[in-house]
């Protein structure tokens, strides 16, 4: 799978409903060139003005199922 691919799928988890973002960078295997993690930027505290939280990092191991939209996780 591309990244390009990736980076237009909204990240999901299933077990609470919880839209997590968009992801926005992947981290890989240098090695195997396996990915690892999604990446999602956290989310922002009033309007940006006061920061944001920290990214979200999705192992790849936590992924339910890739569609053409969505990628739908579960955080437990």
């Amino acid at each position: 799978m591309k990244f390009s691919e990736l980076k237009s799928k909204e990240v999901i988890c299933v077990s609470d409903g919880e839209r997590l973002g968009f992801v926005y960078d992947i981290e890989f295997d240098e090695i195997s060139g396996d990915i690892k993690s999604l990446l999602v930027p956290g989310s922002y505290h009033f309007l940006g003005l006061l920061g944001r939280e920290d990214d979200v990092v999705v192992p790849w191991d936590k992924i339910e199922k890739i569609g053409d939209d969505l990628i739908i996780i579960n955080k437990h």
